[in-house]
Parts: C-alpha cells; structure tokens; sequence
C-alpha cells in the first residue's frame, strides 16, 4: 500500500508537480484535466431577442426614479431592473414631450400608407374591366371564324340575317 502512494508521488513529479505540492480543490494538476472530463462549451447560445417594455413599467420606473432622494438610489434602480441609464433618458424626454404612444414600443420599419377609400371600388372596376375586355375578344374571335365559315362554304352572310337564323 505504501508502495503504491509512493509510485504515485513519483509520477506526480515527473508530469510536472512537485513533490508535495497540492492544489486547493485537492486534485493535482496532472490529474485534473482528466477528473474534468468536460471541454469548453461547444454549443452556441441562440439570438437573444430585443427588449420590449410596456408602458406601464415605463412609467412605474418614471416614478421610482422621480421619488428617488438620495445619491445612488437611481443607480441602484437601474441595476436592480437591469436598465441602461440612456431609457431612463429617453422615456423621460418622451413623457415631457407628451408622448403617450411613444411610452409604447414603436413598430420598426416601413410606415403604412394611408388608404385611400375608393381604392377598393377603384380595384373592383379594373377587374370588371380586364373580364369584359377578355369577353369581347372571344366573341370578335367567335364573329371572324364564323365569317370564314361562311366564306368556305359559300353561304352569303346578308341571307343568314334576312332569315333572322343565326
């Protein structure tokens, strides 16, 4: 049994320990990385998502931080609610101004455009437009083939409508 601590000490030293020498955790530093067993963290942490506060905790933090009387209170806020300074700023700027819907998050990107109400009816015509055009050109389609049926077969076309036949 003695044997074998001994052994162990020696090869303890010869991978680089000294002799004697222990770490805090009680593994040795040769032995560590295998106690270990684990790598760095291979996995990559997913997108983290935008923050979005609503308007009744901007204005719950307005109060807190106007309530504040002391150095550091307001500090202490913003750490303990995990906020940057700059909101605290620019939510106070924004109530000043009056904006109500700007203590709710805007939409980000293209403004819609105002619609125009006969834009609808306007859509509606152009459709009924395009379908009668279509119709037309099937029934002067229709009118040419038979004109030259009737030439083919010699059938004069001012007796077919003398007969009202058609």
């Amino acid at each position: 049994m003695e044997r074998n601590d001994r052994m162990e000490e020696l090869q303890a030293v010869g991978a680089g320990e000294t002799q004697g020498a222990r770490r805090a955790s009680g593994v040795s530093p040769a032995r560590g990385a295998e106690g270990r067993g684990r790598g760095p963290e291979p996995e990559v942490p997913a997108k983290a998502k935008r923050r979005q506060f609503s308007a009744e905790y901007k204005r719950r933090i307005l109060r807190e931080a106007a309530a504040a009387r002391q150095a550091g209170e307001i500090g202490a806020l913003l750490r303990r609610e995990g906020l940057y300074s700059s909101y605290l700023n620019t939510w106070q700027h924004q109530r000043e101004r009056g904006e109500l819907a700007g203590l709710s998050p805007r939409r980000r990107g293209r403004k819609e455009k105002a619609v125009n109400p006969l834009a609808k009816q306007v859509a509606e015509l152009e459709r009924d437009k395009r379908r009668l055009e279509r119709k037309l050109q099937r029934a002067e389609l229709l009118l040419d083939i038979q004109k030259k049926a009737s030439q083919l077969l010699q059938i004069p076309l001012s007796s077919l409508d003398e007969d009202g036949s058609t």
